[in-house]
């Protein structure tokens, strides 16, 4: 099988959660494996959100600690920094000058982050899906592994690709999308909507909490009087399903449909349950010093940027700059 070459970013905002895990990080472990695959923490991306510039460097750290526990592998992917390879900025630029306005105008993500931050409506975050699309065509990479939200962006990439290539001559694939198994992980106190950071921590759980704080957040979320029809409810038999046995989701399931699903006795075992899933990564994470991951993401940018120096280059001289 000829392997696909895979680009896909993650935001340093703080810790990951379980929904971000299962989203993001689980399935970059098995791409790995497979296919050619860069994995790059997308700093520039997150400075378009309010945020403390006295913190990112930390959340950059905590994130390669992450993505590095979790099983990604610098000896079988490449591992990197966006602000380590500005080759990323110049493209996005080259890229601004091929992508109509109305195009961007479309993108439902800018409209939802700007109803967000109203205090904050920044070029940066409308301009978000170019920078995006250069992320991606630096590297010519033809897949990328996306959750349902990211398909407008990623289809966007493509039409960028073929402005471009019919502007100024065949120069960049249009990447595919992969749609990896991505279950919607709902948060604790308010199941309406996605378990997010920008909730509150008790909306969350966070990959490496510690037992006992995850059977604090999970004693606190919300259900119903035990029939397992509330979004709720829903939720937390969902999680159940991905994180313990069959049998025990079956018999949670059963319990349920009876109308005598007791939520203390599926809150505990489903706090056993994540606590034993992410126990070696608690333990990985914690043996991973600040040095390490600085010597694994300044290698990593290294290699994606000669790669990316090498394609600009060609890039540059379809333009005429070159």
């Amino acid at each position: 099988m000829k392997k696909e070459i895979i680009l896909s970013g993650v935001q340093p905002t703080g810790k990951l959660h379980i929904g971000n895990y299962l989203g993001s990080l689980r399935n970059f472990v098995e791409l790995q494996k497979k296919h050619d695959c860069l994995f790059a923490i997308v700093d520039y991306h997150s400075i378009t959100a309010d945020y403390d510039p006295r913190t990112k460097q930390d959340e950059v750290i905590e994130l390669g600690k992450e993505f590095l526990a979790a099983g990604l592998d610098p000896k079988k992917c490449t591992l990197f920094i966006q602000s380590y390879v500005p080759e990323h900025m110049e493209l996005a630029w080259i890229l601004n000058t091929v992508t109509p306005v109305s195009f961007l105008e479309r993108m439902t993500q800018y409209k939802d982050k700007a109803g967000r931050q109203k205090q904050n409506i920044n070029l940066g975050l409308f301009d978000y899906p170019v920078l995006q699309a250069a992320d991606i065509l630096i590297y010519k990479a033809t897949t990328v592994p996306v959750g349902k939200d990211q398909e407008q962006h990623l289809e966007l990439t493509r039409q960028i690709a073929r402005f471009f290539n019919n502007k100024f001559g065949n120069t960049f694939k249009e990447p595919k999308t992969l749609f990896t198994d991505t279950p919607k992980v709902m948060s604790l106190l308010a199941p309406d909507k996605k378990m997010s950071k920008s909730l509150g921590d008790n909306h969350c759980i966070y990959i490496d909490d510690k037992p006992e704080v995850i059977q604090k957040k999970l004693a606190k979320a919300v259900t119903d009087t035990g029939d397992g029809k509330s979004l709720g409810a829903k939720n937390l038999i969902d999680l159940v399903k991905i994180f313990g046995d069959q049998k025990t989701y079956q018999d949670f399931q059963t319990k349920s449909q009876t109308g005598n699903l007791q939520y203390s006795e599926l809150k505990q075992k489903l706090a056993e349950d994540i606590a034993k899933y992410f126990s070696d990564f608690r333990k990985a994470k914690a043996k991973i010093s600040d040095t390490e991951v600085k010597k694994v993401f300044i290698t990593g940018s290294k290699k994606a940027q000669a790669k990316a120096a090498k394609n600009l280059e060609e890039i540059r001289k379809k333009i005429g700059i070159r």
